[in-house]
């Protein structure tokens, strides 16, 4: 064929030597034909055909059953090694439009064709990096990835990998284990996985540890020890209660705060109380439950929240809370907790869960900068942003954002951010541009 036609430099490729993941192999080459039009030629068997036509699945029935039965010969192990990685992969990720995308890159994109200091051939993605070459090799490996040589010379562990490449990973014991920045670098769907893999591990340890100790100083506080309330059947019972399945879970949750530990002894000392009637437990209780003000213990946020310590607070940005405000939290996954004015818009959803809703309170003697969302309608006319603006320099409140538009009938929407300490500096804002001239509304966004 290149006799015939002039081939086209960088698109000849040699799926045969190298097959793809799912076993797909062909010559590809791309000619220009006599009028200087590029076409492709594939050049393949036909038991290669029947994969690239009906899939691997498809290929080796028809193999098993042209086979003389006598022989009996399974399925080779390397044909079936990346239908069961994609069987692990699917396992590892519950979104099953997460799967069918990763699979979807896996069998489709572009490869790239690097080696190992022995001359092993790995085949990534094309745009991976000596990340994505360390996890290829072993999960152990990518975790503990600390550097890297591309033909023998040091780079970035996120350099772009190319065809041809000799890649040399450096590991070391004393790693941390990988940052969530690779995320953003690593091509292959594997490795993305494994990082995942180890977060989540290794948060569900730390939690586990933090859920232990958090406990121990609830039970301390009212006056038991550890062997006195964690008996099999009573832990079981609060097991039950909470839908937890091992004992590490319930730990775990405790200590990434999906759950108060209050709930869980409380649930625990009502089967104490069975076999210990002469005992007031409900005092134990009431002291279990009773929140011991500490000026060390409000977030960053000013935001206090009962039960837990040094928590992640967020000011969810759909309600913008402000002291003063009343709110309630809502424990997030990965993200602490998420407080809500009362009569926010999604309160109603969150409510629906009731396991996750905590008490949290303003801490007064913070002082902070919030920022609070205000929609302003009037009749338009020429100068209106101006006076708008004007009133809100008067009245001491720093504009962080402004956004004027007007519809057909004449009538100005405005919505301006502005940074306040608390409601009661809000309202004297609100109060100031109900003056201004046209403005018939104004009303904080919720």
């Amino acid at each position: 064929m290149h006799e015939l036609y002039n081939p086209m430099p960088g698109r000849f490729k040699d799926y045969i030597s190298v097959p793809k993941p799912n076993m797909y192999q062909s010559i590809h080459t791309t000619l220009l034909g006599p009028k200087g039009t590029p076409f492709e030629v594939q050049i393949r068997t036909w038991d290669m055909h029947r994969v690239a036509e009906f899939g691997i699945a498809a290929h080796w029935a028809y193999k098993e059953a042209n086979k003389d039965k006598k022989t009996n010969v399974t399925v080779t192990e390397d044909k079936l090694a990346w239908l069961r990685e994609t069987l692990e992969w699917q396992k590892d990720m519950q979104d099953p439009d997460e799967f069918l995308k990763t699979l979807k890159t896996e069998l489709f994109e572009d490869e790239v064709y690097v080696f190992t200091p022995k001359g092993d051939i790995k085949v990534l993605p094309r745009g991976s990096t000596p990340i994505d070459f360390a996890y290829n090799i072993h999960a152990e490996i990518g975790n503990k990835t600390v550097g890297a040589k591309i033909n023998s010379k040091m780079v970035p562990i996120i350099t772009e990998l190319h065809n041809g490449d000799i890649v040399e990973v450096i590991t070391s014991d004393n790693s941390k284990g990988p940052s969530r920045d690779w995320l953003k670098f690593v091509k292959s769907s594997g490795a993305k996985t494994k990082i995942q893999q180890w977060f989540k591990k290794a948060q569900r340890e730390e939690n586990i540890e933090k859920g232990k100790n958090i406990i121990e100083k609830e039970i301390k506080k009212i006056g038991m020890t550890h062997s006195d309330l964690f008996k099999t059947e009573w832990v079981q019972a609060a097991l039950d209660r909470y839908k937890y399945n091992t004992l590490d879970d319930m730990f775990a949750s405790i200590g990434f705060g999906a759950i108060s530990p209050v709930k869980i002894i409380s649930r625990m000392l009502e089967e104490y109380r069975k076999e210990h009637k002469e005992e007031n437990i409900e005092e134990k209780i009431e002291e279990l439950s009773r929140v011991k003000p500490n000026v060390n213990k409000s977030s960053k946020s000013g935001i206090v929240v009962k039960g837990i310590d040094n928590c992640l607070v967020k000011l969810s940005k759909c309600c913008n809370p402000l002291p003063g405000d009343n709110i309630i939290g809502y424990i997030t996954k990965g993200r602490g907790v998420s407080v809500h004015r009362t009569d926010c818009s999604n309160v109603k959803d969150l409510l629906e869960d009731e396991n996750r809703i905590i008490d949290v309170s303003w801490y007064n003697d913070t002082k902070a900068s919030y920022n609070a969302d205000i929609e302003i309608y009037a009749n338009d006319r020429t100068g209106l942003l101006a006076d708008i603006i004007s009133i809100l320099g008067e009245a001491k409140a720093k504009l962080m954002a402004v956004n004027s538009k007007a519809n057909k009938e004449r009538i100005a929407l405005t919505e301006v951010t502005v940074e306040v300490e608390n409601i009661e500096e809000l309202n004297k804002v609100l109060k100031a541009l109900r003056k201004v001239d046209s403005v018939y509304e104004v009303k904080r966004k919720k």
